[in-house]
C-alpha cells in the first residue's frame, strides 16, 4: 500500500514521538563522546516539526520539504544541516507524486543517503549516521517487492545493526574524532538517532 501526504505527516509525529522518548539516552551517548546536545537538539527540531505541518502541505514531497526547512532552521550543531539535507534530498526526489510507493521509498533513502554523504563527507566506518543509513539503504532496495512497511522495515533493521557497529569503530568524523581511540566502546548518537527515526517511520507504517 502506497503513503499519502497525510499519512506521511503521520509518520512524522511518530518520529516526533520516538525522538522525544528516546531524548536523555541521546544526551547521554553524546556526553560521552561529544558536546551532549544531540537529544536535546533533535527534541527541539522534531518538535518544531510536528508544529509546522500542522496544516498538512498539499504533497508528501512538500511535508518533507517543511520538515527539511524546520530542522535545518530549529536545530543547531551537525545534526540540523544533516538531517535537514537528508530531508530536502528526499523532498527533492519525490517531486510532486501524490502518493509514495514502496520503490519510491528505497528512493528517498537512498537520496537522503547521498546528501548526508555530501553535507558530512562521511563514508561508512567513520562512526557516523552513514554507518546506520548506508546499510539501510541497501536493505531497502533489497525488500521493495514486499511493500512500504516491508521496506522500511528491513532499513530499520539494517540500521540498528549499523548502528551497533559504530561501538567498535575509532570516529573519524566530528567532535568524537578529537578522542581517537578513547571513543571506541560507545555508540555514536547519530547512528543511533538513525535508527530511531527508520524504526519510526517503519512502526507507522504497518
Amino acid at each position: 500500500m502506497a503513503c499519502t501526504t497525510e499519512s506521511v505527516a503521520e509518520a512524522l509525529r511518530a518520529v516526533a514521538s520516538v525522538v522525544a522518548e528516546h531524548r536523555v539516552e541521546l544526551i547521554e551517548l553524546d556526553r560521552a563522546i561529544g558536546d551532549a546536545d544531540h537529544g536535546e537538539n533533535l527534541n527541539r527540531g522534531f518538535t518544531a516539526v510536528v508544529a509546522a505541518i500542522e496544516t498538512v502541505p498539499e504533497t508528501p514531497g512538500a511535508v518533507l520539504k517543511t520538515a527539511a526547512t524546520t530542522l535545518i532552521s530549529k536545530v543547531g550543531g551537525a545534526a540540523g544541516p544533516l538531517y535537514g539535507t537528508a530531508f530536502l534530498r528526499a523532498a527533492t526526489k519525490l517531486g510532486d507524486r501524490s502518493e509514495v510507493d514502496a520503490e519510491a521509498v528505497a528512493e528517498l533513502l537512498a537520496a537522503a543517503l547521498e546528501g548526508v554523504r555530501a553535507r558530512g563527507k562521511a563514508e561508512v566506518g567513520d562512526a557516523t549516521m552513514v554507518d546506520a543509513l548506508a546499510p539501510a539503504v541497501e536493505a531497502a532496495r533489497g525488500a521493495v517487492a514486499d511493500g512500504v512497511a516491508a521496506v522500511l522495515t528491513a532499513a530499520a533493521d539494517a540500521a540498528d545493526r549499523g548502528a551497533e557497529s559504530t561501538v567498535d569503530l575509532v570516529p573519524r568524523k566530528g567532535r568524537a574524532s578529537y578522542l581517537g581511540e578513547r571513543a571506541v566502546g560507545h555508540l555514536d548518537p547519530g547512528a543511533r538517532s538513525t535508527a530511531l527515526v527508520l524504526r519510526a517511520l517503519a512502526e507507522a507504517a504497518k
